[in-house]
């Protein structure tokens, strides 16, 4: 063999790449310091782009096909490599494949809860997480922006910054969003589209587009998740002694299922079932009580005590019948001047109809005796 033909050996002369992994988004084409010969075929297969980069820039950007590699198929590589040898001669440059295929189930979720203001629980904090799919719309740019020189970009080393981002804008949109707690789960869809709508530019500048986002759950707190079920439950339950009495003969019937607790089984069996006919019992009898009690009638009022006013000075307090027992000895007159509390001032005990009445003309004197009989 001379060494004419070892030389070309030394070509590649084809140029592929089969994925047999779901995760790789780039891969760069080992040509392991070989050249790559002046008309070699390069095969693009449905769901790749091949990027070709001569002397550290991009020159060109295959879509799906097979190309010979020949000045008429490369007129930027052409313009950027003055060729001589009548285009002949070998040129190494770097071939990169970039998976244009959609890559889904990329997980995405809140690291810290976000804080929002619910119009029925008020400031709540809130966690999600779902799913987003994603595929490369411009295989230059996102080799340029994103890839660079690594040989082989997989969807892990940038799915931690998409997450950023997707996180950074579900919380603005849905703090802003004013939808209540109990309604998120009806309106994911259209929140999944408005967050897709507000991600999808950001992408846009790394070669990235984002077809699809899924919320698959919006949570609360454990605490207040588990308020909110006792509060369901106790609208579940409805009356409350019927739901204890229930409860009670289920406790009875795993006892009785239970032969191995013994003694301590048949005991909490006879407990429940006490229990259990206690609560009966007052059931029976809150039956048979009267639907209401009688009502007690309300206490007299307090007795008012009067005051009375003799030479300038003050005597009292003196009950009515006081005043009743000094009318009728005559030390009380209706001139008198009598206070009580509430009253406006001194008044003339004549005045007052309370105490008028205790001043009642006196009766007409009797009838003569009859004669006595002879």
């Amino acid at each position: 063999m001379g060494i004419l033909d070892f030389l070309s050996g030394e070509f590649i002369d084809v140029i592929e790449w089969t994925d047999d992994t779901n995760d790789t988004l780039v891969w760069r084409f080992e040509r392991e310091g070989n050249a790559i010969k002046y008309g070699a075929k390069l095969t693009v297969r449905e769901g790749q782009a091949a990027v070709f980069i001569h002397e550290g820039q991009l020159a060109d950007v295959f879509s799906p096909g097979m190309y010979i590699l020949e000045t008429n198929n490369m007129p930027i590589l052409t313009t950027l490599q003055s060729w001589d040898h009548g285009f002949n001669s070998p040129f190494k440059s770097e071939i990169y494949f970039v998976n244009t295929t959609r890559f889904q189930d990329l997980k995405w979720g809140t690291k810290n809860p976000i804080m929002c203001r619910d119009p029925e629980f008020g400031p709540v904090r809130l966690r999600a997480f779902g799913t987003y799919t994603i595929r490369v719309s411009d295989p230059g740019r996102f080799l340029t922006e994103i890839v660079g020189t690594d040989g082989e970009f997989t969807t892990d080393e940038i799915s931690y910054q998409i997450r950023n981002i997707i996180v950074a804008r579900f919380s603005n949109a849905l703090a802003a969003s004013g939808i209540p707690v109990l309604d998120m789960a009806a309106n994911t869809m259209d929140l999944g589209k408005l967050i897709a709508a507000k991600v999808s530019p950001e992408l846009a500048e790394f070669g990235l587009e984002m077809p699809a986002f899924y919320i698959e759950n919006i949570s609360l707190p454990p605490a207040v998740e588990e308020a909110m079920d006792k509060r369901t439950s106790m609208g579940v339950i409805g009356d409350l002694g019927r739901y204890t009495q229930f409860s009670a003969a289920e406790a009875m019937t795993e006892a009785a299922k239970n032969p191995a607790g013994g003694g301590m089984g048949e005991g909490l069996g006879m407990g429940m079932g006490m229990a259990m006919a206690g609560q009966m019992a007052q059931g029976m009898n809150a039956q048979q009580a009267p639907a209401a009690a009688p009502v007690a009638p309300p206490p007299p009022p307090p007795e008012r005590v009067w005051h009375i006013a003799e030479n300038g000075a003050t005597k009292g307090p003196f009950s009515r019948a006081a005043l009743g027992r000094m009318a009728a000895d005559s030390s009380l007159s209706r001139e008198t001047m009598v206070w009580t509390a509430g009253q406006d001032g001194w008044k003339k005990a004549g005045d007052i109809d309370e105490l008028a009445q205790l001043f009642t003309v006196m009766p007409p004197p009797p009838p003569p005796a009859a004669p006595a009989a002879d």
